[in-house]
């Protein structure tokens, strides 16, 4: 066999296997795990992501990893895609990138997760907030970031990150909580005692002055216009629903503690039915583990655990379908009909990370999540 030959074969076998295992442009078929290529043929790059819809048109925020092999360290950052029918993805650029100077926090080397973008009608403003680690430091500062836009798609002009509401007290604790004098090194970790002093605010009360741990985060804009800024604090054992103000740009001081001690990352939430219901993970890194449903009927609380939302096998329901959920996707023009949007995440090459996004159905007036290996979007009711 020639060279020729083997070169043209291999092209061959390649393309029967993009073919074979990628979304397929101009059809209607979602399928979960696989490649997604964007309109120019790319695997989508746009990892623990949100949508918004505006304008007729989807816009898909995301991290923009680099390749594994990538040595410039300078073009990353938060990824945009559109799109009129959620299959076919053109590719919008870099909405924000890392700011190539030392004196920035958001210089390359920086770590940028779970964007998340909001329209705010009062300013007529695009406001992005996104978890922020600082170069050199892993996940020590944990940070939240803030960006702003006149044009959906960017360029977001970065504004600060911090860490939120220092110095200012949750709604929802009590003043003997406040005053509770307990010292972590006294406490053996993981024991009754322990879990006890988590829930009852021992993080809370050490962060108190500095400002509040905000890691995996998401944004939702309730149906007034009063957006919130949800994240993991409290070393990612107690969710955090913090009010934004009027412009969405700053924290207002107002926020609740929602499920202490419990341990939840990723939340993802949406409104349906005359209640609030919020997806989460568990705290195991990379690694996918049960997802959680939780469910309200205020959106600061109070929060009740349900159970997980998985319907599947045993080992699927342990790793809800291989992913962590990053967002829940309201359906235009369609009521009550929404998408669960998870990552299959690929830690040596993030870059390459899957899309698990499969249809919320319902089940005993609960929302639940099946695996389909492919689905139907045109067929969503």
């Amino acid at each position: 066999m020639s060279n020729l030959t083997r070169i043209i074969l291999s092209a061959l076998l390649t393309n029967a296997f993009f073919q074979i295992n990628c979304q397929e442009p101009g059809n209607s078929l979602i399928k979960p795990g696989e490649l997604w290529p964007d309109t120019e043929g790319n695997h989508i790059n746009a990892h623990g992501g949100g949508i918004l819809f505006y304008d007729e048109t989807y816009y898909w925020f995301g991290e923009s990893r680099l390749p594994r092999a990538e040595k410039d360290l300078t073009n990353y950052g938060v990824g945009c895609y559109s799109s009129n029918d959620l299959l076919n993805w053109k590719n919008e650029g870099l909405a924000l990138r890392v700011i190539n100077d030392t004196t920035s926090l958001l210089q390359p080397g920086c770590v940028i997760e779970r964007p998340k973008v909001l329209y705010n009608k009062n300013t007529g403003k695009f406001v992005m907030w996104f978890h922020h680690e600082l170069r050199g430091q892993g996940y020590r500062a944990a940070l939240t970031g803030v960006a702003v836009s006149d044009h959906i798609t960017g360029p977001y002009k970065y504004l600060r990150s911090l860490r939120p509401n220092a110095g200012v007290w949750p709604v929802n604790i009590t003043e003997e909580q406040k005053k509770a004098v307990v010292n972590e090194s006294d406490l053996k970790r993981n024991s009754d005692e322990f879990r006890k002093a988590v829930k009852e605010g021992l993080y809370l009360r050490r962060d108190f002055e500095g400002g509040q741990m905000a890691r995996d985060m998401t944004l939702f804009a309730d149906r007034n216009g009063k957006a919130y800024h949800i994240h993991s604090s409290e070393e990612n054992q107690t969710l955090h629903f913090s009010e934004l103000t009027d412009d969405y740009l700053y924290f207002t001081g107002k926020y609740y503690r929602v499920l202490p001690g419990e341990s939840n990352e990723a939340p993802a939430i949406f409104y349906s039915k005359e209640k609030y219901y919020m997806f989460s993970s568990g705290t195991t890194g990379w690694r996918p583990n049960p997802a959680r449903l939780s469910v309200a009927k205020k959106v600061t609380g109070d929060w009740t655990t349900t159970g997980n939302p998985c319907r599947g096998t045993e080992e699927e329901n342990k790793i809800t379908f291989g992913s962590q959920s990053t967002f829940v996707l309201p359906v235009h023009g369609k009521k009550n009909v929404f998408i669960y949007m998870g990552d299959r995440w690929t830690p040596k090459n993030l870059a390459d990370s899957r899309y698990i996004w499969l249809p919320v159905e319902w089940e005993d007036g609960n929302p639940v999540i099946r695996w389909y290996p492919e689905w139907d979007i045109n067929k969503l009711k």
